[in-house]
């Protein structure tokens, strides 16, 4: 004859393993967070010169103007696409 045994109590949920799988995910997520807020706050971009324009302005003047200083790679590019040697000079 069977004996009738006191219904169990069921663990609580922190004392299973799979909960702690399921929470460290997220967990991860939100410290990785603050860190990432962290550096942000602590390194500090620097400040753009007031002068932007006119720099870029002059970087796009001596840019197409005909500088001597291009001429050999010019010369190279079209010796590349071409095949023919460039002339001597």
């Amino acid at each position: 004859m069977p004996t009738s045994s006191a219904p169990q109590t069921p663990a609580p949920w922190w004392q299973f393993g799979h909960v702690w799988l399921i929470i460290s995910g997220p967990a991860a997520v939100v410290l990785a967070g603050f860190f990432t807020f962290y550096l942000a706050a602590k390194g500090v971009d620097p400040v753009v010169d007031e002068n932007y324009y006119r720099k870029g302005l002059e970087i796009n003047k001596t840019l197409t103007e005909p500088a001597g200083n291009l001429a050999p790679a010019i010369k190279a590019r079209n010796h590349a696409a071409t095949g023919v040697p460039a002339a001597k000079e």
